[in-house]
């Protein structure tokens, strides 16, 4: 039994889901829209029956939307995250559409864990912002083999226009003063949120162990959309480009 699988029966599974959705959300007003965009992409390109790989998965976010909207479909979520896997695998324990896989997605040979040699669609969301470009763009080269002629893949993620300072920053000073407004009514921020985590029975093990993999919270590389598409299409995509945006993030969209 893996650290992640360690649970209790008693545990609030769902609380936790939602704890960690109001915390991304302060964040992230938008991260529904987003995230409805994605699942219209997904039933437009490969239909309401996918299977889907749900990459840098943590609470199973993506996965929870995806079956909630097509119930025939079937998610593989992968992660290294202990703490997020034992709140991922706690929700969806005996959902047999549901497997999740530890895997470290620097690993060159981390696809081998996978179950299946190929997806229709390989989605993720505000996650890898963790990885610099040259080890991003490795990463595209991996999910061009793994999703099928047809499918797709689709990253929803901070991508930033460094053509645009004036724009950024004003964009940047208006996110964080009404963030500041949400935390003064109560929302928690990160930091406060790994806190709770910590100071749970069931959790504190995993989140200890997750702190010694990542330590503090350090951002990778967050390139321009234009980036995005473009080494996506070196990897073996045939069309890339964004498919939704806010002034901050974007959904960007390869099909293979």
């Amino acid at each position: 039994m893996t650290d992640s699988q360690t649970t209790t029966a008693g545990t609030d599974w769902e609380a936790w889901q939602k704890s960690w959705d109001r915390q991304q959300e302060w964040y992230m007003p938008d991260r529904e829209e987003r995230f409805r965009v994605m699942l219209d992409m997904v039933e437009a390109l490969v239909g309401t029956a996918p299977r889907v790989l749900d990459l840098a998965c943590g609470t199973g976010s993506i996965t929870a939307r995806l079956l909630d909207r097509f119930p025939e479909a079937t998610s593989t979520g992968v992660d290294l995250d202990p703490a997020l896997l034992a709140i991922a695998e706690g929700t969806f324990a005996g959902d047999e559409r549901v497997t999740f896989v530890t895997a470290d997605l620097k690993d060159p040979g981390w696809a081998a864990q996978l179950p299946h040699d190929s997806y229709d669609a390989v989605l993720t969301a505000t996650a890898l912002h963790w990885l610099h470009r040259e080890p991003l763009a490795d990463l595209y080269g991996h999910l061009a083999g793994l999703v099928r002629d047809g499918g797709v893949f689709m990253n929803a993620d901070h991508m930033i226009d460094e053509t645009t300072p004036r724009i950024n920053a004003a964009e940047r000073a208006q996110r964080h003063a009404r963030m500041e407004r949400a935390k003064e009514r109560g929302a928690l921020d990160w930091a406060q949120w790994w806190q709770l985590a910590a100071k749970d029975p069931v959790l504190a093990g995993p989140t200890a162990r997750r702190f010694e993999i990542y330590g503090e919270h350090a951002d990778g590389d967050t390139p321009s959309p234009a980036w995005h598409a473009r080494v996506l299409r070196e990897a073996g995509f045939t069309e890339a480009r964004p498919v939704w945006c806010s002034p901050s993030d974007t959904l960007l969209l390869a099909l293979k």
